[in-house]
């Protein structure tokens, strides 16, 4: 049985979250340079058994593609060509951010603690694996 990775991908710094073998439990993983993704996940499809990557997908309110859904196809052409044989599943990604901040701010983080965009990533990733394995 593999494991589930869920990326929340933006130009600068992607969040990565993983679930358990099982399938039972989503934890954050780690926040990586959007530029280094690629390596990043190389090596780690390379340590773990990773059987569906799940990739955020950012929609405005009235369900249209937000913006940034260019630089996510990018993405996910180079992504495609590097591991054809991985299952890659899109998930919607509305209010992920807020509901991360929210939750940091649920679990007591300082100010200056919640100011930490790479953390607030990562949360997001774990937002929508979570989304994906309760639905």
């Amino acid at each position: 049985m593999g494991r589930i990775l869920a990326l929340d991908y933006g130009t600068k710094r992607t969040g990565v979250a993983v679930s358990d073998e099982l399938k039972i439990i989503a934890s954050g993983l780690t926040t990586v340079p959007s530029a280094e993704l690629l390596t990043f996940l190389k090596k780690y499809f390379s340590e773990e058994n990773v059987e569906l990557v799940l990739l955020g997908e950012p929609k405005q309110m009235d369900s249209t593609a937000s913006q940034s859904e260019v630089n996510i196809q990018q993405f996910l052409k180079k992504f495609t060509e590097i591991f054809p044989e991985m299952k890659l599943e899109r998930v919607d990604e509305r209010f992920t951010s807020k509901m991360a901040f929210q939750s940091m701010i649920d679990s007591g983080l300082k100010k200056k603690q919640r100011q930490n965009k790479a953390l607030v990533d990562e949360i997001s990733a774990t937002i929508i694996l979570q989304s994906y394995l309760y639905k």
